[in-house]
């Protein structure tokens, strides 16, 4: 797994950065820069291509998914580094806005602040209903983390955690999860799960740090770089989920989805995708080919 030079763990890993209003451009670092592709430049949408750049919005959470640098100014993580190869294989700018949150997200994509938002999101068949998809990440392995002086046992499924408390990010699958799991629980004749929800990853794993909540349960790739970096913490479950992949997000039938897949599949077919994912130690997450709307769920 390599870092970003000059990253205060730490302080990366439990950071959370609200300063930036949700319409102010943020700076990027990319990890990878690629070669137009003259030919793909030909599917942006004429509006696009006039404007001139492409609006993406991600909430910032923690490494390796989307995270501020050290500076607190500059962003950077696999969502950055694959949506812009993704601008640059298309000749195109891609700028950056910070929704300022997870539940923003679909909220400014249907209102058309956002071209396209990038923040570990699962492509589900609710949300199909209100957004549109292209697939670039399988979130199929998920993780529950704990303090390592909690002595417990590991884990492969979560009713292993009948009637015991658990925090995950609101808004996001993860609560979803834990309420139906918390139901089979009870169905089974066990103890319901305590679902505590938190506004961002950083604020639970900060919980689970300070004892507030016993365990965390999220995306494993991100909890799993915690666990390196935050001494007190260890992976114990690891659940794996047949799970349609983490996607870009647009608003529902945006004439930009073509472009983006397209540039997608270019990047994964070259080997430049791989290398963006290799570079953030999360390569066990990659796909072989980018899907659009229906076709992920099939």
């Amino acid at each position: 797994m390599k870092l970003a030079k000059g990253i205060t763990l730490l302080a990366l890993a439990l950071s959370a950065h609200t300063a930036f209003a949700a319409d102010q451009s943020v700076p990027t670092d990319s990890s990878l820069h690629v070669q137009a592709d003259p030919t793909l430049k030909s599917l942006l949408p004429a509006d696009v291509v006039k404007r001139g750049y492409i609006v993406a919005g991600t909430n910032p959470n923690t490494p390796p998914t989307t995270f501020y640098k050290e500076d607190n100014k500059t962003l950077a993580g696999r969502e950055i580094d694959v949506m812009n190869a993704v601008g640059e294989r298309l000749g195109i700018q891609v700028q950056w806005r910070d929704t300022g949150g997870f539940d923003n997200i679909i909220p400014g994509l249907k209102t058309g602040r956002y071209d396209v938002a990038l923040s570990n999101i699962n492509a589900t068949a609710t949300r199909a209903k209100i957004i549109d998809f292209v697939s670039y990440y399988d979130a199929s392995r998920l993780g529950i983390i704990s303090r390592k002086d909690a002595n417990l046992a590991s884990f492969k499924t979560l009713d292993d955690v009948c009637g015991k408390e658990v925090g995950a990010g609101s808004g996001t699958t993860q609560v979803t999860r834990l309420e139906e799991a918390s139901k089979a629980c009870e169905a089974a004749g066990k103890k319901p799960i305590k679902v505590s929800p938190f506004p961002d990853r950083p604020a639970g794993v900060q919980a689970v740090v300070s004892g507030r909540v016993p365990m965390f349960f999220g995306p494993y790739e991100g909890l799993l770089w915690q666990t390196k970096v935050i001494k007190p913490l260890t992976m114990s479950g690891e659940i794996t989920v047949n799970d349609a992949p983490v996607s870009i997000a647009f608003p529902k039938d945006s004439a930009l989805e073509p472009a983006v897949q397209a540039a997608l599949n270019s990047l994964i077919k070259d080997g430049s995708y791989k290398k963006i994912l290799d570079n953030w130690g999360i390569g066990f997450g990659a796909v072989k080919e980018s899907k659009r709307n229906q076709e992920i769920f099939q």
